[in-house]
């Protein structure tokens, strides 16, 4: 009896002693955690928490926290790319508007001052202003129609659309700008009807914006054209020209927002910057994608893909 007892006061004795090295081990794992988190923290590093252990509670622990700290550090990279984005938004912006206003204020003022000035002369003038408040507008309202799409305060009805319909409309709005520029326009739009779900006013606005790119930056390729066809089981628009295009290595970046080519800071070419980008998000808002494939005075398309509807 005594040595059962015994051996059970010794049994007893060992597990307190395992339990007791055992959390003194568990606490030391965890302040050195601490002490790492600290560290990262403090110092703003990318690094994680990485320690042997064999106790499957702080292993589970430290999943979560690298986890935690994998997210951080992405929200983080999000938050700066944001920022630099944003500050060279704004110094674009500034830098586009201040152009046009300062050529307002300068014909305000001869308007102003010289009142010698034939009627001929004045009419020319007001033409030149209301054409630069016009861009100033434009401007303006590609920004705030940017901010609306990445803050997710825009309404954004779906409706079934046909798209044949719509992009003969949007060919022929630019039809006479294309005809003074002396482009030749070669549509392809079959005649049976395809339909997508979509936003009318978003789709409008997308064709606008690569109809006119086409244009302004491909118009010295002497033509440009718009093609639908089937692609698999989806529907793809084609917008291209024959012009000068776009590198390789731009491809990504042309969808960036305030991305210009190197001459559209040139009065011929007066992008904002906005507009690919305001079109790619539109585009990803219909559930459809843009792509881009350019070989310079041969072919620039632009290509949107969207999911046919049949019914």
């Amino acid at each position: 009896m005594n040595f059962l007892l015994t051996a059970m006061i010794i049994i007893l004795l060992f597990v307190i002693a395992w339990q007791y090295f055992s959390m003194r081990k568990t606490n030391r794992q965890l302040y050195d955690i601490h002490d790492k988190l600290t560290h990262i923290i403090e110092q703003e590093t990318t690094e994680k928490v990485s320690m042997h252990t064999n106790q499957h509670a702080v292993q589970q622990l430290l999943i979560q926290v690298n986890r935690l700290l994998n997210y951080n550090q992405k929200v983080i990279a999000g938050s700066v790319k944001t920022k630099e984005s944003l500050t060279k938004m704004l110094s674009n912006m500034s830098h586009d508007m201040k152009t046009p206003l300062t050529v307002i204020l300068g014909y305000v003022e001869k308007l102003k001052q010289d009142d010698k000035m034939s009627k001929e002369e004045q009419r020319e003038i007001v033409v030149r202003l209301h054409e630069k408040t016009l861009s100033v507008i434009s401007l303006m309202n590609h920004f705030f129609d940017l901010a609306k799409l990445e803050s997710g305060d825009i309404d954004f009805p779906m409706s079934r659309l046909s798209i044949n319909e719509i992009c003969r409309e949007n060919v022929l709005e630019f039809y006479h700008l294309s005809q003074s520029k002396g482009l030749q326009v070669e549509v392809d739009i079959p005649e049976q009807d395809y339909f997508i779900l979509g936003n009318k006013i978003a789709l409008n606005q997308i064709l606008s914006n690569l109809i006119s790119n086409a244009i302004r930056y491909g118009g010295d390729g002497g033509i440009f054209g718009l093609t639908i066809r089937e692609e698999g089981e989806n529907i793809a628009i084609d917008v291209w020209d024959y012009g000068k295009g776009i590198a390789e290595v731009d491809f990504n970046r042309v969808f960036e927002r305030l991305y210009t080519l190197d001459d559209a800071r040139n009065p011929e070419f007066q992008g904002s910057g906005l507009g690919l980008s305001i079109t790619k998000r539109l585009t990803g808002a219909m559930k459809g994608e843009i792509k881009l494939s350019s070989k310079p005075y041969e072919k620039t398309v632009f290509t949107c893909i969207f999911n046919r509807i049949t019914y």
